[in-house]
């Protein structure tokens, strides 16, 4: 089941947005069709999967270039942008089940994926989980479990201290703070290598899910769950055991997932091809919009069996 969606004042629309209910919550979703479809064959879709504390909104600047010659879907995950502030035990594994249903009801044939920071994660366990549904996968900075940042005999120990500090009597007066533009925009400023790219309408796109009935109860659940070792598998596990091509993108100054573990991530599987991008931070999709749509353009273009690329600029 889907409808149309109503925007805010502030947004651009993206796209053909939808509401899909999935178990009895409300999804939002975009839909973009080829702008020029292959004549010779069906080329196969691509679907964006947003970072933490976003939403598909991220993607003003990728999708539409990126829907020349694919269809195109992003959607919000669970708990994020315009979906549901789900009372719900949150994990990688409770996205990886939301994003396969999505896919099973709407697309149905083998896509490539293109996931930033969280949405990296849950499109990799994807892929390890349910291989009939990807063909490639575009993993733009790709996290650590958990259990991959702390030594063994410190998780106990470590977990014992973010429980005080997750508890609702912390977590709620912190969420009514973090909310707030001017605390967004402080936070993204950092995650920018260039703060003059935090622009009014991107603080928006992560500050105003916030105001969502549930929003606060959602965030303690996020809060409390990103402190578990059963959040997300661990990432060095998955990869090796992926048997697509796989595109990384990483910024070079990104402060929120140094490019250092990307560099350790890249040799364990030989279908890895790690793009390193100098002047990016965190949010590389969008400070370097038009290097990391050609990177995937020619990317997508090589798995294509293509040799002449000269068609392919966002």
């Amino acid at each position: 089941m889907s409808s149309q969606v109503s925007l805010p004042p502030w947004h651009t629309q993206i796209g053909s947005q939808r509401d899909w209910v999935w178990r009895g919550w409300q999804i939002r979703y975009t839909y973009i069709r080829a702008a020029q479809p292959s004549p010779a064959r069906d080329l196969p879709p691509l679907i964006f999967l947003h970072g933490f504390g976003s939403a598909l909104t991220q993607w003003q600047a990728n999708l539409r270039p990126l829907s020349q010659f694919h269809n195109v879907y992003a959607i919000d995950l669970l708990g994020f942008g315009a979906s549901e502030k789900a009372a719900e035990s949150y994990n990688v594994s409770l996205w990886v089940e939301q994003v396969y249903e999505f896919w099973r009801t709407l697309i149905g044939v083998p896509a490539v994926w293109v996931g930033h920071s969280l949405g990296a994660l849950v499109a990799l366990t994807a892929a390890a989980t349910h291989p009939e549904l990807v063909q490639g996968l575009v993993l733009i900075t790709l996290p650590a479990a958990r259990q991959e940042l702390l030594p063994g005999r410190l998780q106990a120990m470590v977990g014992k201290i973010e429980a005080l500090f997750t508890t609702p009597l912390l977590i709620r007066p912190l969420f009514h703070m973090v909310r707030r533009p001017s605390m967004v925009r402080s936070i993204l400023r950092l995650a920018y290598a260039d703060s003059n790219r935090v622009t009014e309408e991107v603080v928006m796109s992560f500050a105003t899910p916030g105001l969502d009935r549930g929003a606060a109860r959602a965030f303690c659940r996020l809060a409390q769950a990103r402190t578990k070792n059963d959040f997300s598998p661990l990432t060095k596990a998955l990869l090796p055991g992926v048997q697509v091509p796989i595109l990384m993108l990483w910024g070079e100054q990104d402060r929120v997932i140094p490019l250092t573990w990307g560099r350790q991530l890249s040799p364990l599987n030989p279908q890895v091809t790690l793009v390193e991008i100098p002047e990016a931070g965190h949010c590389l999709y969008d400070e370097c919009s038009d290097r990391v749509n050609q990177e995937i353009l020619n990317w997508l273009a090589v798995q294509e069996g293509e040799t002449d690329r000269s068609d392919r600029t966002p």
